[in-house]
Protein backbone atom coordinates (compact mmCIF):
# COMPACT_ATOMS: atom_id res chain seq x y z
CA UNK A 1 0.00 0.00 0.00
CA UNK A 2 2.80 2.29 0.05
CA UNK A 3 2.47 5.39 -2.69
CA UNK A 4 4.78 3.00 -5.21
CA UNK A 5 2.45 0.21 -5.15
CA UNK A 6 -1.13 2.73 -5.56
CA UNK A 7 -2.90 1.98 -8.76
CA UNK A 8 -2.97 3.93 -11.88
CA UNK A 9 -6.75 5.99 -12.05
CA UNK A 10 -7.65 7.64 -15.17
CA UNK A 11 -10.74 9.07 -13.66
CA UNK A 12 -10.12 12.40 -11.66
CA UNK A 13 -12.62 12.48 -8.06
CA UNK A 14 -12.83 16.70 -6.86
CA UNK A 15 -14.56 16.10 -4.16
CA UNK A 16 -15.07 13.61 -1.37
CA UNK A 17 -18.99 13.40 -2.18
CA UNK A 18 -17.83 12.26 -6.13
CA UNK A 19 -15.62 10.19 -4.77
CA UNK A 20 -17.86 8.39 -2.47
CA UNK A 21 -20.28 8.57 -4.99
CA UNK A 22 -18.40 6.58 -7.23
CA UNK A 23 -17.31 3.92 -4.53
CA UNK A 24 -21.32 3.58 -4.35
CA UNK A 25 -21.04 2.95 -7.75
CA UNK A 26 -18.82 0.24 -7.39
CA UNK A 27 -16.50 2.23 -10.08
CA UNK A 28 -13.00 0.77 -10.06
CA UNK A 29 -11.48 4.47 -10.56
CA UNK A 30 -13.40 5.25 -7.48
CA UNK A 31 -11.52 2.67 -5.59
CA UNK A 32 -8.26 3.27 -7.40
CA UNK A 33 -8.29 6.83 -6.03
CA UNK A 34 -9.21 5.89 -2.73
CA UNK A 35 -6.11 3.60 -2.48
CA UNK A 36 -3.84 6.39 -3.10
CA UNK A 37 -5.32 8.91 -1.33
CA UNK A 38 -5.77 7.45 1.44
CA UNK A 39 -3.36 3.56 1.71
CA UNK A 40 0.03 5.13 1.98
CA UNK A 41 -1.36 6.53 5.53
CA UNK A 42 -2.91 3.87 6.87
CA UNK A 43 -0.29 1.79 6.14
CA UNK A 44 2.14 4.05 8.07
CA UNK A 45 -0.34 4.33 11.42
CA UNK A 46 -0.24 0.56 10.91
CA UNK A 47 3.31 0.34 10.98
CA UNK A 48 3.20 2.77 14.15
CA UNK A 49 0.80 0.23 16.09
CA UNK A 50 1.31 -3.38 15.02
CA UNK A 51 5.38 -2.70 14.49
CA UNK A 52 5.00 -5.54 11.71
CA UNK A 53 5.58 -4.98 8.08
CA UNK A 54 3.71 -7.51 7.05
CA UNK A 55 0.98 -7.73 9.70
CA UNK A 56 0.24 -3.95 8.94
CA UNK A 57 -0.16 -3.86 5.35
CA UNK A 58 -2.60 -7.19 5.64
CA UNK A 59 -4.36 -5.05 8.08
CA UNK A 60 -5.05 -1.90 5.80
CA UNK A 61 -5.85 -4.51 2.70
CA UNK A 62 -8.79 -5.93 5.30
CA UNK A 63 -9.59 -2.25 6.27
CA UNK A 64 -9.74 -1.48 2.37
CA UNK A 65 -11.87 -4.62 2.02
CA UNK A 66 -14.60 -3.99 4.66
CA UNK A 67 -14.64 -0.28 3.84
CA UNK A 68 -15.41 -1.41 0.42
CA UNK A 69 -18.37 -3.99 1.30
CA UNK A 70 -19.78 -1.11 4.04
CA UNK A 71 -19.48 1.84 1.20
CA UNK A 72 -23.33 1.52 0.75
CA UNK A 73 -24.35 2.29 4.59
CA UNK A 74 -21.70 4.69 5.17
CA UNK A 75 -23.71 8.32 5.73
CA UNK A 76 -20.79 10.79 5.22
CA UNK A 77 -21.57 12.00 9.19
CA UNK A 78 -17.39 11.99 9.33
CA UNK A 79 -14.74 12.30 6.74
CA UNK A 80 -14.14 9.47 4.51
CA UNK A 81 -10.45 9.28 5.94
CA UNK A 82 -11.99 9.26 9.49
CA UNK A 83 -14.14 6.31 8.53
CA UNK A 84 -11.47 4.68 7.02
CA UNK A 85 -8.95 5.29 9.87
CA UNK A 86 -11.18 4.13 12.51
CA UNK A 87 -11.80 0.97 10.79
CA UNK A 88 -8.23 0.52 10.19
CA UNK A 89 -7.25 1.32 13.82
CA UNK A 90 -9.94 -1.48 14.47
CA UNK A 91 -8.32 -4.38 12.41
CA UNK A 92 -4.78 -3.91 13.90
CA UNK A 93 -6.56 -3.74 17.15
CA UNK A 94 -7.97 -7.25 16.60
CA UNK A 95 -4.70 -8.45 15.39
CA UNK A 96 -2.92 -7.61 18.34
CA UNK A 97 -5.57 -10.05 19.87
CA UNK A 98 -4.91 -12.78 17.99
CA UNK A 99 -1.16 -12.47 19.11
CA UNK A 100 -2.29 -13.60 22.51
CA UNK A 101 -2.88 -11.03 24.18
CA UNK A 102 -3.26 -12.14 28.01
CA UNK A 103 -6.90 -10.99 29.93
CA UNK A 104 -7.09 -7.50 30.00
CA UNK A 105 -6.48 -5.74 33.24
CA UNK A 106 -8.39 -3.29 35.02
CA UNK A 107 -7.77 0.08 34.42
CA UNK A 108 -8.06 1.15 37.96
CA UNK A 109 -5.48 -1.68 38.81
CA UNK A 110 -2.58 0.58 36.89
CA UNK A 111 -3.83 3.92 38.48
CA UNK A 112 -1.44 5.53 41.31
CA UNK A 113 -3.03 4.43 45.09
CA UNK A 114 -3.98 7.21 47.47
CA UNK A 115 -4.56 6.87 51.41
CA UNK A 116 -7.40 7.98 53.16
CA UNK A 117 -5.91 11.72 53.17
CA UNK A 118 -5.20 11.81 49.63
CA UNK A 119 -0.81 10.92 49.67
CA UNK A 120 0.15 8.63 47.27
CA UNK A 121 1.21 5.19 48.62
CA UNK A 122 4.01 4.59 46.33
CA UNK A 123 6.79 6.76 46.43
CA UNK A 124 6.73 9.85 44.40
CA UNK A 125 8.80 10.39 41.12
CA UNK A 126 8.63 12.74 38.48
CA UNK A 127 8.01 11.03 35.15
CA UNK A 128 7.93 13.92 32.22
CA UNK A 129 8.41 11.88 29.12
CA UNK A 130 5.51 11.48 26.53
CA UNK A 131 4.68 7.82 25.13
CA UNK A 132 6.07 9.80 22.22
CA UNK A 133 9.39 10.76 22.92
CA UNK A 134 10.14 7.72 24.86
CA UNK A 135 9.37 5.42 21.66
CA UNK A 136 12.06 7.44 19.75
CA UNK A 137 14.78 6.43 22.68
CA UNK A 138 15.95 3.27 21.74
CA UNK A 139 16.90 1.79 25.13
CA UNK A 140 13.49 1.86 26.64
CA UNK A 141 11.78 1.41 23.03
CA UNK A 142 10.60 -1.78 23.72
CA UNK A 143 9.69 -1.66 27.31
CA UNK A 144 7.58 1.23 26.30
CA UNK A 145 5.84 -0.57 23.51
CA UNK A 146 5.55 -3.71 26.46
CA UNK A 147 3.77 -1.43 28.87
CA UNK A 148 1.50 0.50 25.83
CA UNK A 149 0.51 -2.94 25.22
CA UNK A 150 -0.28 -3.72 28.96
CA UNK A 151 -3.00 -1.00 28.98
CA UNK A 152 -6.72 -2.37 28.21
CA UNK A 153 -7.89 -1.47 25.27
CA UNK A 154 -10.48 1.58 25.56
CA UNK A 155 -7.36 3.62 27.06
CA UNK A 156 -4.69 2.05 25.22
CA UNK A 157 -6.63 3.38 21.65
CA UNK A 158 -7.08 6.95 23.42
CA UNK A 159 -3.26 6.48 24.11
CA UNK A 160 -2.21 5.83 20.57
CA UNK A 161 -4.40 8.33 19.11
CA UNK A 162 -3.28 11.30 21.01
CA UNK A 163 -0.07 10.22 22.12
CA UNK A 164 1.65 8.49 19.57
CA UNK A 165 -0.70 9.64 16.62
CA UNK A 166 -1.05 13.04 17.83
CA UNK A 167 -4.45 13.11 16.73
CA UNK A 168 -6.25 16.46 18.75
CA UNK A 169 -8.78 15.64 20.97
CA UNK A 170 -11.76 16.18 18.79
CA UNK A 171 -10.01 14.31 15.69
CA UNK A 172 -9.55 10.96 18.38
CA UNK A 173 -13.10 11.63 19.94
CA UNK A 174 -14.16 11.43 16.03
CA UNK A 175 -12.50 8.58 15.54
CA UNK A 176 -13.45 6.54 18.18
CA UNK A 177 -17.43 7.75 18.36
CA UNK A 178 -17.05 9.00 22.02
CA UNK A 179 -17.15 12.83 23.28
CA UNK A 180 -14.01 14.60 23.38
CA UNK A 181 -14.41 15.15 27.31
CA UNK A 182 -14.42 10.87 27.34
CA UNK A 183 -11.39 11.06 25.33
CA UNK A 184 -9.42 13.86 28.16
CA UNK A 185 -10.52 11.51 31.07
CA UNK A 186 -9.41 8.03 29.12
CA UNK A 187 -5.96 10.13 28.05
CA UNK A 188 -5.36 11.26 31.61
CA UNK A 189 -5.58 7.52 33.03
CA UNK A 190 -3.84 6.16 30.30
CA UNK A 191 -1.07 8.47 31.22
CA UNK A 192 -0.90 7.75 34.98
CA UNK A 193 -1.29 3.89 34.17
CA UNK A 194 1.48 3.97 31.54
CA UNK A 195 3.69 5.76 34.11
CA UNK A 196 2.93 3.62 36.99
CA UNK A 197 3.90 0.64 34.59
CA UNK A 198 6.98 2.50 33.73
CA UNK A 199 8.39 3.72 37.22
CA UNK A 200 9.85 0.69 38.52
CA UNK A 201 12.62 0.69 35.51
CA UNK A 202 13.15 4.15 35.30
CA UNK A 203 14.17 4.70 38.95
CA UNK A 204 15.92 1.21 39.12
CA UNK A 205 17.42 3.17 35.87
CA UNK A 206 18.04 6.19 37.83
CA UNK A 207 19.56 4.44 40.63
CA UNK A 208 22.25 2.82 38.60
Amino acid sequence: MDSGDALQTTEAYETEAELLAGLKDRKPSAYEALVRQEGPKLLKTARRVLRSEEDARDSVQEAFGRAFQAVENFEGRSKLSTWLYRITLNQCLMRLRTRGRQSERSIDDLMPQFDEINCRIEPLWQFDHTADELLERKDVAQLVRAAIDDLPETHRKVLLLRDIEELSTEEAAEVLEISPGAVKVRLHRARAALKKLLEPTYRQREMS
